[in-house]
């Protein structure tokens, strides 16, 4: 590997992004309000790109109203900028973020977390890379979080979070994650249906998210004028330091409502994965870490089998959905999507064949329920704590995608306990440092070898 040579500045690195002038986007540390008669919760946005977006509109629209956002931060000018500009459109009422409340840099997100109080959200959607990171400051804070999934990329972040964790819970924080399925009311319903025995013993699941090329999951070389640095943290999916790869960001859902059916974790994974196109169709070569297909057999402590197949690859059947199958039917649960609906129960294998038993009514929607819950803890003082779940999770999702990485049989333990960490330096990180991950001859970044590493991914 190769390290990388730079003098970007910070003036430099943001006028790439956006072509601002960076004396104009550092501002002190605004310093919060309080009054005991406001019970306004107010929020903090770090991570800035759309989910972050949905997410603060989420927050503001949650029942029992008087929520407002009141700071942003990110590392990029111009998708600061762009998310302003969608969210005054859609909430212009239900937020106050002033130039001295927006916040670039890698340190942002502790400025726009500062300006918040006991009993206020931080919502921390940047790549998952950086949660840990977020997370040990909200929690030095003592405020409430709500973080996008994954929780973790690999086994080291996993160990931190459940860590760190331990601190979150004594200190009562309200912490939400992103794994909305748990919050998808027909989905709520179906669990509880199928633990009343209404499929039988679950004997197989089945989930399946093929599709063309999504996110930033394929990418060509970065241009001449931009930092290895940023090139990876906008092209997130790309890498798997950032975000453990397209697996782990695409294909967690799955992993974690259809564990959810069962009620445990997968303890073992084995599986296939390759890549078949590493050129696009003008000859350009892609550069990324990921694999453009994935089969993984996961195996839970009883013996059953969970058989997830992912796909991103443009003309080849497209399949997104999942399904429990048990002695007495089976059950659809999610149609299309992550989340799709109606949920249903049939009495025979084929959920293509008659009429359903059962079939979820609700069209709530999980994005805003999973707020709502939130919120109303918080307003209650609660217990909620969604982090170890998340964890799991993340590590259940890292263990398919480390088992095809290198065609070994994993347990959920040697995934939790594995020593490789793909971005050591995430917590240091700055405008001017290197990216954990350094491309070598040509331009070319490592990718997984099933095989011949074993014990690590690249």
């Amino acid at each position: 590997m190769t390290n990388e040579k730079t003098t970007t500045t910070r003036r430099q690195f943001l006028a790439a992004a956006g072509g601002v002038a960076a004396a104009s986007v550092l501002p002190g540390v605004a310093k919060g309000f309080h009054n005991s008669v406001d019970d306004t919760i107010r929020v903090a946005l770090v991570g800035c790109g759309g989910r972050g977006s949905g997410a603060a509109v989420n927050a503001v629209s949650a029942k029992g109203g008087n929520v407002k956002l009141i700071a942003m931060a990110d590392v990029f000018e111009d998708r600061l900028s762009s998310s302003f500009d969608n969210l005054q459109r859609a909430i212009g009422d239900k937020m106050d973020v002033p130039n001295d409340r927006k916040f670039l840099g890698f340190d942002a997100y502790q400025h726009a977390m500062n300006v918040l109080r006991p009993g206020d959200v931080v919502i921390l959607t940047t790549p998952p890379a950086f949660r840990w990171v977020h997370y040990t400051y909200a929690i030095k804070l003592g405020i409430n979080v709500f973080m996008e999934k994954p929780l973790a990329v690999d086994g080291p972040a996993a160990r931190r979070m459940l860590e760190l964790n331990k601190q979150a819970m004594a200190k009562d924080m309200k912490v939400g994650v992103g794994l909305m399925s748990r919050h998808c009311t027909g989905m709520e319903e179906l669990h509880d249906r199928i633990k009343d025995g209404a499929i039988g013993d679950i004997i197989l699941m089945r989930g399946y998210r093929m599709h063309g090329p999504a996110g930033s999951a394929f990418s060509l070389p970065k241009p001449d004028d931009m930092t290895h640095l940023e090139y990876h943290i906008r092209r997130f999916h790309s890498f798997l330091w950032a975000s453990g790869g397209c697996f782990n960001d695409f294909y967690i859902h799955h992993v974690d409502h259809l564990s959810w059916m069962k009620d445990m974790w997968p303890q073992k994974a084995q599986a296939v994965g390759g890549r078949h196109y590493r050129y696009d169709s003008d000859g350009k070569r892609y550069i990324d870490q990921n694999f453009d297909g994935y089969s993984v057999e996961y195996t839970y402590e009883d013996g059953t089998k969970f058989y997830f197949d992912g796909r991103c690859m443009n003309g080849a059947h497209g399949i997104y959905s999942s399904y429990v199958h048990g002695t007495k039917g089976c059950a659809v649960v999610a149609r299309s999507n992550d989340i799709g609906g109606p949920q249903a129960i049939y009495s025979g294998q084929d959920p293509t064949v008659g009429q359903p038993v059962w079939q979820s009514t609700d069209r709530t929607n999980p994005y805003q329920n999973e707020w709502d819950v939130l919120i109303d803890k918080i307003r209650n003082n609660q217990p909620h704590n969604e982090v170890e779940r998340g964890v799991y999770a993340s590590a259940s999702s890292s263990m398919g995608r480390m088992a095809a990485h290198t065609a070994q049989e994993l347990t959920l333990d040697d995934l939790i306990n594995c020593q490789h960490e793909f971005g050591p330096t995430v917590a240091e990180l700055d405008y001017n440092k290197p990216s954990p991950l350094m491309p070598g001859d040509g331009g070319l970044y490592p990718i997984p070898e099933p095989g011949i590493k074993k014990d690590r991914e690249y």
